[in-house]
């Protein structure tokens, strides 16, 4: 997946034009890079698109533990929205971020984060009776 590619399905998926997902790619990227591991991080931006590298660049190995309120507050901030649209925005683009890694490397993650975090990085189910 390309970087025009990953900003189109980020912006689909939270509707809003592309050029304006970059923000919230951004916002979230960087709030993930912080709440994983140095060597996570790399792993994870070793399969993003070379644009989005530098959200996940990470100097130290520690990972500063963010359960998933303060994880969605931190990106708010960043990308400017708040309540039910940062959660709907952080899933598009960590939804999207699920079709671009490995397997391996979107397990390595889940088991990183606390477990609360696996709403956002699975699609929301529509179907009747969800």
């Amino acid at each position: 997946m390309n970087y025009a590619e990953f900003l189109e399905s980020v912006g689909k998926r939270a509707g809003m034009p592309a050029a304006e997902a970059a923000k919230i790619v951004g916002a979230t990227l960087t709030t993930l890079g912080e709440g994983v591991s140095g060597g996570e991080a790399r792993h994870l931006a070793s399969q993003v698109p070379e644009e989005l590298r530098g959200y996940l660049h990470k100097d130290v190995d520690f990972a500063e533990q963010l359960d998933l309120v303060e994880f969605l507050n931190e990106v708010g901030v960043r990308a400017g929205t708040d309540g039910d649209r940062t959660a709907e925005v952080a899933r598009a683009v960590l939804t999207t971020l699920r079709e671009a890694v490995s397997a391996e490397d979107l397990e390595s993650l889940e088991s990183e984060l606390p477990k609360d975090f696996r709403r956002l990085l699975r699609p929301v189910d529509r179907s009747v009776g969800a």
